[in-house]
């Protein structure tokens, strides 16, 4: 059930922890707790709104991609605002991060195209830093970018997150909140540098990327130009040096609904009706799909991922299918997974075509895949 719950100086929605997810949440901060409620605007990779969920939910076990923002803050001095996050959040306690990270929320005001993530953004930097609501604005921030990462904590949580990377350039006066920082300071270039550099100082891997891919001298000089890309980074879960990882189901779980949506779109993007649904037969009889999320396991155990790793796998799976399209049809066996075989639902030319034009659309994909080489 969604309601509304005011903190701070604005009401935002929320849903209801999904009772499966409690028990992972019983040892937390009650205050913390209950901001796991807020209800997260779920996106595809393209930042497409195709839902919502708690905050809880979306960082849960495999998490569900959401949309998120990172604010830096410079003031004229040319030094950026680093935050600590408080040892009590849920997620990634106590290490170094921007200036202010959150969500914008599924409710109007938030969701609106370019505006929603800077409300979002006052909203916070009113509530985590204690900034006089009066003293910023909407049209005091500049979208530079956004990217798409994931980044797991350990078994319980992850981030899985299309970032919209947000400037701000002013003095502000901050009060921050203890329940959510636990230090600030201000850094020039050589003082981030140092900090990142420092194994003894924890950097939030969504931070380090920013640092690391994405800012350059021009977002120090506030002369940062926008771009409308969103920056493919992968898992970043590297990044984090406590970070633990998740069991094998977790981790197929992460990456297996990408895999199918890639596997779905290439083979229904033809204009032959039937024969896109003989494809598509076997595949909707389900599976476990280790084989297609293989190859994104295997670059994330060596710390290098893209979503082109991602049609690989889905290459590879169509591949598998087609096989025993053609495979059925040989041994003449009317059942695969509990549905009727391809031959059978359709007829043998047809089955046949099928798994001709799989083995085909498979190595245009792999063809195609950006990233791949």
């Amino acid at each position: 059930m969604s309601t509304m719950v005011k903190y701070g100086t604005a009401e935002v929605p929320t849903l209801a922890i999904e009772s499966e997810l409690l028990n992972d949440l019983d040892q937390n901060d009650d205050y913390q707790t209950s901001l796991m409620e807020e209800a997260v605007i779920l996106v595809n990779e393209r930042d497409e709104v195709i839902g919502k969920g708690s905050k809880a939910k979306a960082h849960h076990k495999a998490g569900v991609l959401h949309r998120a923002f990172s604010v830096l803050v410079f003031n004229s001095n040319r030094e950026l605002l680093i935050q600590k996050r408080a040892q009590d959040k849920v997620t990634f306690p106590g290490v170094w991060a921007n200036s202010c990270c959150s969500h914008p929320l599924s409710y109007d005001d938030e969701l609106e195209d370019s505006v929603g993530v800077k409300r979002a953004a006052v909203r916070k930097l009113v509530q985590e830093l204690g900034v006089n609501a009066d003293a910023i604005s909407v049209d005091d921030f500049q979208l530079v970018t956004r990217f798409m990462y994931s980044a797991r904590m350990n078994e319980t949580w992850v981030e899985r997150e299309v970032d919209h990377v947000l400037l701000y350039y002013g003095n502000l006066e901050i009060n921050p909140n203890p329940s959510e920082i636990e230090d600030v300071r201000w850094v020039n270039e050589d003082e981030l540098e140092s900090i990142l550099i420092d194994e003894n100082e924890i950097i939030a891997p969504w931070f380090r990327v920013i640092a690391a891919r994405l800012m350059d001298n021009s977002w120090w000089e506030q002369s940062a130009t926008s771009d409308e890309m969103i920056h493919d980074m992968g898992d970043i879960s590297h990044m984090l040096p406590y970070a633990d990882g998740a069991g094998l189901n977790t981790s197929i779980a992460e990456v297996k609904p990408q895999v199918e949506s890639r596997i779905e779109s290439i083979l229904t993007s033809n204009t032959h009706s039937t024969l896109s649904k003989a494809m598509m037969h076997l595949i909707q009889g389900g599976g476990k799909r280790l084989r297609a999320t293989l190859p994104w396991l295997v670059a994330k155990a060596v710390g290098d991922t893209n979503s082109a790793i991602l049609d690989v796998g889905a290459a590879i799976e169509t591949i598998h299918n087609f096989t025993l399209i053609h495979d059925d049809i040989m041994d003449d066996d009317p059942i695969r997974r509990g549905r009727n075989a391809v031959h059978v639902e359709y007829d043998v030319p047809t089955a046949i075509n099928a798994g001709d034009a799989m083995l085909a659309i498979a190595f245009e994909s792999l063809a195609n895949a950006d990233g791949v080489s």
